[in-house]
């Protein structure tokens, strides 16, 4: 009997160990399947980065992914745009979005961001309702709240919502703190491009928008294609005609030359004033081959227009005999591949033009 008892007590202990055993190899196996998920989710927001061009968009498509991989119900991204907290992305009813935009003020939160830590809020049942919640009962019963900051500044917060109460009780916090890390991380990347695209003006004699229009707005239409063929070209004689004639006169030029070329192109062709007296066009998904005819045609009409000379002449002056004058133009173009950093081309191409010699009037490749 006595050894009976022993057998089952060493059977006992044993399943306990083997039990314990795999126990940690199951934890082990969700660490590592939770690392994994990890690194495929951070993947995925590197892709986003580089396949989406607004900045709204690759934030949209960051939520999207989160919403996948870690089958949130609801998520929801709101920034401080330095003005006001505005909802970048969200898959919650519209109705919505004003209690969630100002989750800021509510008292439960606002120790959260003081202290940059996660809360975590929920109910016991379904008479209950969440504190911030103004007009709503059956769609969250228990949120989890992420203030988010960039080097110590607040920028924001991200909160995730579930119909179930209760839902994140068991959640891994820690690897909800790592996709945060991951939002702030990807909205860092970002947020240049967020500001290109929000300094982009229109100019005042070309009527034309400033280069920044190309590495935001102009770059979503130019994504659409695998290559473009991106021409820069510079009004040589500007300055001279500035100094020769007037700047009036100069200003005139630049009219005219602006609006024979927005005429003269498709408006999937992206035109622009780059800077001072170089002009930009992305020929969208052409290649090279087929726009030198154009361009030699484009160079060539431009520069047989005249002028008129813009003169200040004084009332009791006698009138001057107008005099005519025309832009002399160097082209240099070179071929975009989507993906790749389409300011490094058009740099490229600008030093070419600063380099050039200064009588320079030709159509290059490089």
């Amino acid at each position: 009997m006595i050894y009976l008892l022993i057998v089952l007590v060493v059977i006992i202990v044993a399943l306990m160990f083997y039990n314990i055993v795999i126990y940690q190899r199951i934890q082990n196996y969700n660490n590592i399947n939770q690392k994994i998920t990890g690194l495929n989710v951070l993947q995925n927001f590197m892709d986003t980065i580089g396949e989406y061009t607004s900045v709204d968009e690759k934030i949209e498509k960051i939520n999207e992914i989160l919403i996948e991989k870690y089958s949130i119900k609801y998520s929801t991204i709101v920034m401080f745009d330095g003005a006001e907290y505005v909802i970048k992305a969200s898959n919650v009813k519209e109705e919505h979005w004003e209690a969630l935009r100002n989750l800021h003020n509510q008292e439960i939160f606002k120790d959260s961001i003081s202290t940059a830590t996660p809360k975590y809020v929920t109910v016991d049942n379904d008479t209950e309702r969440l504190p911030y919640q103004t007009m709503e009962f059956g769609r969250a019963k228990s949120a989890m709240f992420f203030p988010l900051y960039i080097d110590n500044v607040y920028i924001g917060y991200w909160i995730i919502e579930s119909g179930e109460a209760h839902a994140f009780d068991n959640m891994d916090t820690t690897i909800l703190e790592v996709v945060k890390e991951n939002i702030i991380a990807v909205y860092k990347t970002v947020s240049y491009q967020n500001t290109v695209e929000n300094i982009a003006r229109k100019d005042l004699f070309s009527e034309l928008n400033s280069a920044e229009y190309l590495y935001g707005e102009g770059k979503q239409i130019i994504d659409k294609y695998t290559t473009s063929t991106v021409c820069m070209f510079k009004i040589i004689n500007l300055e001279q005609i500035n100094k020769e004639y007037s700047r009036e006169t100069g200003n005139d030029i630049i009219k005219e030359l602006s609006r024979y070329i927005r005429e003269s192109i498709s408006e999937e062709y992206i035109f622009v004033r780059y800077m001072g007296p170089k002009f930009a066009i992305v020929f969208s998904g052409i290649e090279i081959e087929a726009v030198i005819e154009f361009i030699k045609d484009l160079k060539n009409n431009i520069e047989n227009i005249e002028i008129e000379e813009t003169i200040q002449t004084p009332v009791k002056q006698k009138k001057v005999e107008p005099r005519y004058v025309s832009a002399k133009l160097n082209f240099v173009l070179t071929t975009y591949y989507k993906g790749t950093a389409l300011e490094s081309v058009t740099k490229k191409l600008e030093e070419y033009l600063d380099n050039a010699d200064a009588n320079e009037s030709d159509i290059n490749n490089i």
